[in-house]
Formats: structure tokens, C-alpha cells, sequence
């Protein structure tokens, strides 16, 4: 709930960034700040080699926030783009199962699904919010979420935080060399010797707070259990990123926008659910129970109250 929080208000502070910074260099400033001075405080990562140090910043930094921010300052709205980004659950529970051999529960998949229903009716019903290279942008952006999730499991770093202080140092160069091609050279070094106020507070929330903390959570929780019962939970997001921009951009929210949250909430709830049963499952197992299955309720079929004979 908290990551969702941060993120859905990452947003709103995204967008007034863009409103004095070219998007790739926002970008860069972000991993910038992300990487300095922590990098001099942060132990190296421990588990993870260092291809996947390069490749975590690069999908993540690059790619990732690289396309988000561009598509921000392309038209795309805070809300709706906190909402179509989240299609990286979907895509991280079908990328997980296809390299790293997870199995989602079919409940998982069930309220994964019925939150991609709730996204696609937001970016149907969604009128002028947002443009055509915009939404594209944001789908790259989530496919590279998806993708950077899978490289942080694959990792097997047991502390996150070093992952992603470490692997920040990484998209600053290739960031600004792309503004550079993009803007022209002059008008990167003008938006950095120019930063105002607003933009450095923007960069500030977006690296320490979005970044570090947000990031520094989700990749525990993405270390520590699997993708499939992680990734359904930045559904979260937009309901926090539609009220934020609502509130602090005037960003209109309309019956769609209400319909597909309610969607969406409905899908994490079955995500919800099931973890939660699972949860209580692995407990159970660890304190030496085993699931007692009710007579006459079907092979397989299992209860919620447990044998402790086998104690």
C-alpha cells in the first residue's frame, strides 16, 4: 500500500519536472541523484553478477523511464499513464512463467486479467487524455518493467538496495547522450545549469523517494517471493495516481475512470485472496502442520484448519 502510494503520487512529480526539464534528462538527473552520494555508503551487490547490475539499469533506467518520461511530455496525462503502466502485471506474471518457470495460481491470473480489463477500459473510454505515441510509449515502458522485474529475480541478490543504488550508476551517460541527440547538446546543458526550484524538488522525490524507497521495498518483496504474487499488486497504483493528479494537477476523473479503478481493485482483491491462502499455507508447513482434507469434499480439495498430529 505504501509503494503504491509513493508511486502513484511519483506522477504528479514527474509531471511538474517535465514542465522545466526535457524528459531524458529529468531521467538522468533522477539516477544521478539515486546513485550519489549513496553509492559511497552502499555495500557492492553481493548475490548479483555484474551483467546483471548493467542489465537492471539499463531496462529499468533506459528503457523504463526513459519511454514513461517521454511519453509524460508526449501528451500522455499523470493518471492515465499511472494506470496503463500497470499492464507490467499481466506481462510479468506471463514473462515470469515462460523464463523462470513460475507458476501462477489460476486466482492469480484470474485478477490479473480482471485488472487488465480495468486498464483497457480507462485507455478506451479515456477521450483527449491521451496521444497515440503517448500510450505506445507508456506499453514499452511496462514491457520494460515487466522485463526488469524478471532480472531482478534472475539475480539473486539478497540485498536489493545495493541492486538498485549500484545499477543506477548505469543510465545517467546513455540518458544524456540520447537527450543530446534528441534536444541538442545546448539545450541539455541549459536544463542543468538552468534547474529551477520546482524541478529540483521534482528530482528529489523522484530519486529518493520514488526511486529508493519505492524501489527499495518492491525489490525486497520481488526477492523475496515470486513475481506472480509481487507484480498484481502495483495495481494499487493508479488509484493512487488518478487521485493525486486529480487533486494537485486538476486532472478531470470522470465515470470511467471510477468504473475501471472499482475494476481494478476487484482484481487485486482475487490476487489478494490467494496469496493470502498461501501465506497461510507455507505458515502452516513451517510449523510442522500439514492440510487436513474434509471428508467427501473431493480428492485434493483442501481446508483452512490444519492437522497438528503430524507435529
Amino acid at each position: 500500500m505504501l509503494v503504491a502510494a509513493i508511486w502513484g503520487v511519483n506522477f504528479v512529480a514527474i509531471e511538474l519536472g517535465l514542465r522545466d526539464l526535457p524528459p531524458l534528462v529529468l531521467t538522468a538527473l533522477r539516477f544521478v541523484a539515486a546513485a550519489v552520494p549513496l553509492v559511497f555508503l552502499v555495500p557492492r551487490p553481493s548475490g548479483a553478477r555484474l551483467r546483471y547490475v548493467i542489465a537492471y539499469g539499463l531496462v529499468l533506467g533506459v528503457l523504463k523511464f526513459g519511454a514513461l518520461f517521454t511519453a509524460l511530455a508526449a501528451g500522455m496525462s499523470a493518471g492515465l499513464a499511472s494506470l496503463v503502466l500497470q499492464a507490467q502485471a499481466l506481462m510479468s506474471v506471463l514473462l515470469a512463467a515462460a523464463v523462470l518457470g513460475e507458476r501462477p495460481a489460476r486466482a492469480q491470473v484470474a485478477g490479473v486479467l480482471v485488472g487488465s480489463v480495468g486498464i483497457g477500459v480507462l485507455a478506451t473510454g479515456s477521450g483527449g487524455h491521451a496521444t497515440v505515441i503517448g500510450f505506445a510509449l507508456t506499453l514499452f515502458a511496462a514491457a520494460s518493467w515487466a522485463t526488469a522485474n524478471l532480472v531482478m529475480r534472475a539475480s539473486g541478490e539478497t540485498r536489493p538496495l545495493s541492486l538498485l543504488v549500484w545499477s543506477s550508476l548505469v543510465p545517467p551517460l546513455p540518458l544524456l547522450g540520447l537527450a543530446g541527440v534528441v534536444d541538442g547538446g545546448q539545450a541539455v546543458l541549459d536544463a542543468i545549469i538552468g534547474l529551477s526550484w520546482r524541478g529540483l524538488l521534482a528530482v528529489v522525490y523522484i530519486a529518493y523517494v520514488s526511486t529508493l524507497v519505492g524501489f527499495g521495498i518492491w525489490n525486497r518483496l520481488i526477492a523475496q517471493y515470486s513475481v506472480a504474487r509481487v507484480a498484481p499488486f502495483s495495481l494499487l497504483v493508479p488509484v493512487f495516481g488518478l487521485s493525486a493528479a486529480w487533486l494537485l494537477l486538476d486532472e478531470p476523473v470522470g465515470a470511467t475512470e471510477l468504473a475501471a479503478a472499482a475494476i481494478i481493485l476487484a482484481g487485486l482483491a482475487l490476487v489478494v485472496r490467494r496469496s493470502t491462502a498461501d501465506g497461510k499455507n507455507a505458515t502452516a508447513a513451517s510449523e510442522g502442520r500439514k492440510p487436513r482434507v474434509r471428508p467427501g469434499c473431493g480428492r485434493g480439495r483442501l481446508v483452512r484448519s490444519y492437522d497438528t498430529s503430524a507435529r
